[in-house]
């Protein structure tokens, strides 16, 4: 397949798959069955949740691999989290959680035969990649795999998203952006989260977010009005044309047909969980 094409592949898929797995953060029954379990509700049942295929790591390792997060924050709830609820304990609640909410997301679409015909595809494309330099996505891709078609599907969907990711940081550390820079870009660009949203999300201060914006404006990425500059535009693209293309390996190994399927597959389920979820679409931004 040529590489355009594969990196345009990719951004589609991801586009229509992202909400797939990104539900799962803002599903009632996955933070109730946490915080029954015994875990704080908000960040630390997203950190737990999503650091715990990891294992009972450390707030350093958490920070390394979620990168844009503030590591104050992050050192909050973890490895405190790991002392309320052991992972293998999370990863059982989240995989329950998980499937629960989509299948009531999905409706009788979740028994759907095109559901399973997508569930296939996206495991084929998922079990295609390597996991060298992508230690989130290995965590991940280390876990068995569930037995029912809306279980693979969500955890495919997963696996290509922190595949993804992982490839997105590394290209963050290419240009040499740090987690707080990466999301004050991103938020110049005005397609992601709005400033006042990003610091709150992320546990950045003010005065943290003003010294990235004084930093990247020395570099010549940001003008006066915290606004990219030409040099950061040109970034940005580079950062995002370099993600689809780290990104695209999984398409690129079941053909140009299985992912175009897979994105036309997609589209109707993705459709009801934006409906029914309650997912900010702002929050899809990565930094």
């Amino acid at each position: 397949m040529d590489r355009a094409v594969a990196s345009e592949l990719a951004q589609r898929c991801h586009k229509v798959l992202e909400p797939l797995h990104s539900f799962v953060y803002f599903a009632p029954e996955v933070e109730k069955a946490f915080v029954d379990a015994g875990l704080e509700a908000g960040r630390m049942a997203y950190f737990a949740g999503r650091a715990a295929p990891l294992g009972p790591v450390g707030a350093g390792v958490v920070s390394a691999t979620f990168y844009n997060f503030n590591p104050r924050l992050v050192a909050r709830c973890i490895p405190r989290a790991w002392e309320l609820v052991e992972p293998d304990e999370v990863l059982k609640l989240r995989f329950a959680g998980a499937e629960t909410a989509l299948r009531r997301l999905l409706g009788d679409a979740a028994d759907a035969p095109e559901l399973a015909e997508l569930a296939e595809l996206v495991r084929r494309a998922a079990e295609a990649t390597t996991p060298e330099g992508r230690p989130l996505f290995a965590a991940h891709a280390d876990l068995p795999w569930p037995d029912n078609p809306v279980g693979v599907l969500w955890h495919g969907v997963s696996l290509l998203r922190e595949y993804r990711g992982d490839g997105h940081i590394a290209a963050l550390v290419t240009e040499g952006l740090s987690g707080l820079e990466a999301i004050v870009t991103h938020t110049a660009t005005g397609k992601g989260f709005r400033a006042e949203v990003a610091k709150s999300m992320r546990g950045w201060s003010d005065e943290e977010w003003e010294n990235a914006e004084r930093e990247l404006r020395e570099r010549g990425l940001l003008d006066a009005d915290g606004a990219l500059t030409p040099e950061g535009e040109a970034l940005r693209t580079r950062l995002e044309e370099r993600t689809d293309e780290l990104a695209s390996a999984p398409y690129r190994r079941i053909g140009e047909d299985g992912a175009s399927r897979i994105a036309e597959l997609a589209k109707p389920f993705t459709r009801r969980v934006l409906k029914g979820g309650g997912i900010p679409r702002e929050l899809f931004g990565r930094g």
